[in-house]
């Protein structure tokens, strides 16, 4: 089945449920494989782990977790169970699970605050996985107050406790996993927000599921996580007779006093992705400033709209936002490059333009690529950075719909979303990318692979996974200190 689709909670449920009426495989057989892969990552990354403390919670997480502790018993290993919540509660398959680990001889007792204190070894957290419905409260969060606070590596059972397996939000607190092994299907939580912070190193494994199952969740309602060597396939290779004319003219506008260094790495950074030709629109006290530092590009001073239009005419694809302020300048900029009906890619200052004028985003043209971070997703969605983030996949599915355009909403896991209906999400990238110039540069990148004939989706896509990769490859063994000017060497090599 295929292996980069990713679920919510509910989709997973559906699958579980098929897995079980319509493949033939009963809930307490997927729940001893799930077992099984959690002794076989227990094993190959804690070999020397003398002992484990399983915390189980009440339902089928907490099964998978009973079902793990009985292996290791019955191996000759060292584990003991602690039981959060009422057992009482617990039915079906996790209570025949408790049963037999218990039958085995798997020593339990109920969990304590404090009763991780000098423990040594390691921690399965086995508590809440994908059913937890609010804010964690009372014994679970004191549960993994106590987990994060003992020093243990830990192993989460397919999602860490109190993170929400649909949006990636820790829901009031998280576990903080080194490893966490999901299950059937791939959580979409895991990947985005805190999803990449509270689960570590993201194992899969399908339990043997049949791919005929996935039927009963179209791949249409999933998202997908994108590849880079995939997505590179829709860029087509270059032919000995090619010629810069071939290739796209990428206009960049922006760069008001004092911000040309916006500019100037946008328009680097389409030259790095393969335009054929790159112009950049700016202030006339920034010609210097451009020259110097990138001669192949052509620089026009522009104060008025009039020094503008024949630029957008000679223009393929336009970049609108880099260092361009929000004043009068940078309106009528925006306005006369909105009316041009040339494909645009709007970024920075010019989402905020739009965010302050309703009267605006009627005039976006077919084609375009939004590239918002949440602060301004959220002044486009009337709302603010918070009500984004609690729900990235939403706010990026609204953008996407009330704008008409391809959304590429930036953030840990960035997220595409296209007119089409294409939703997906990016795992390149790393924290060294929290700094300035960094959307300068992937708005350079998108602007480029659109000139090359790449629809504003795929162009996304790829810009996406382009630069987050640059970045990973800039940053090497550290992180901190990454410049977005590190990325533009490596864009080359990666796009071939």
């Amino acid at each position: 089945m295929p292996t980069d689709l990713l679920y919510t909670a509910e989709q997973t449920r559906l699958l579980d449920a098929s897995a079980i009426e319509n493949a033939g495989i009963p809930g307490r057989v997927l729940m001893s494989r799930a077992a099984a892969a959690l002794h076989r990552c227990l094993v190959q990354r804690w070999p020397e782990a003398d002992s484990v403390h399983v915390i189980v919670g009440t339902g089928n997480n907490g099964g998978d977790g009973w079902l793990l502790a009985e292996r290791v018993w019955r191996r000759g290993g060292r584990v003991t169970v602690y039981q959060l919540g009422d057992p009482d509660r617990i039915r079906g398959d996790a209570l025949r699970a408790r049963q037999m680990a218990l039958d085995s001889g798997v020593p339990s007792l109920p969990w304590r605050a404090g009763c991780l204190h000098n423990a040594t070894g390691l921690i399965v957290d086995a508590m809440l996985g994908t059913g937890l419905g609010g804010e964690v409260r009372g014994d679970a969060a004191a549960a993994i107050a106590d987990i994060n606070a003992s020093g243990l590596p830990v192993l989460a059972v397919d999602v860490p406790s109190g993170l929400c397996a649909d949006s990636g939000r820790r829901l009031g607190a998280s576990v903080v996993a080194d490893v966490t092994l999901s299950f059937i299907g791939r959580k979409r939580g895991l990947y985005t927000l805190d999803g990449p912070d509270c689960a570590g190193e993201r194992l899969f494994d399908d339990l043997d599921v049949p791919a005929s199952v996935l039927g009963r969740v179209p791949s249409a309602h999933c998202w997908q996580c994108l590849d880079l060597d995939t997505e590179l396939e829709g860029l087509a290779p270059r032919a000995a007779a090619s010629h810069k004319g071939r290739f796209g003219q990428v206009l960049v506008v922006g760069g008001d006093h004092g911000m040309g260094g916006a500019a100037i790495l946008a328009a680097e950074a389409a030259l790095r992705s393969g335009a054929g030709l790159v112009r950049v629109a700016t202030r006339p006290a920034h010609l210097g400033a451009v020259l110097a530092r990138t001669p192949e590009a052509m620089a026009a001073g522009v104060d008025t709209v009039h020094e503008l239009v024949p630029l957008l005419e000679a223009s393929s694809v336009v970049l609108v936002g880099p260092g361009m302020g929000t004043g009068p300048w940078a309106q009528q900029l925006l306005l006369t490059a909105l009316d041009s009906g040339k494909p645009l890619v709007l970024d920075a200052d010019a989402l905020n333009l739009l965010s302050a004028d309703a009267e605006l985003t009627s005039r976006l043209p077919a084609g375009c690529v939004i590239t918002p971070h949440p602060g301004e997703a959220g002044r486009l969605l009337g709302g603010d950075s918070a009500r984004v983030q609690a729900d990235r996949f939403a706010a990026a599915e609204a953008l996407s719909a009330r704008f008409a355009v391809s959304v590429l909403l930036k953030g840990n896991g960035s997220l595409v979303v296209g007119p089409e209906g294409d939703n997906s999400l990016c795992c390149y990238g790393n924290p060294g990318m929290a700094s300035g110039g960094m959307g300068d540069v992937l708005g350079g990148v998108i602007a480029a692979l659109m000139a090359q004939g790449l629809t504003a989706t795929a162009a996304a896509r790829l810009g996406a996974c382009v630069h987050g990769a640059a970045a990973d490859a800039a940053a090497g063994d550290g992180q901190r200190g990454l410049l977005a000017s590190d990325l533009l060497p490596l864009l080359r090599r990666l796009l071939g």
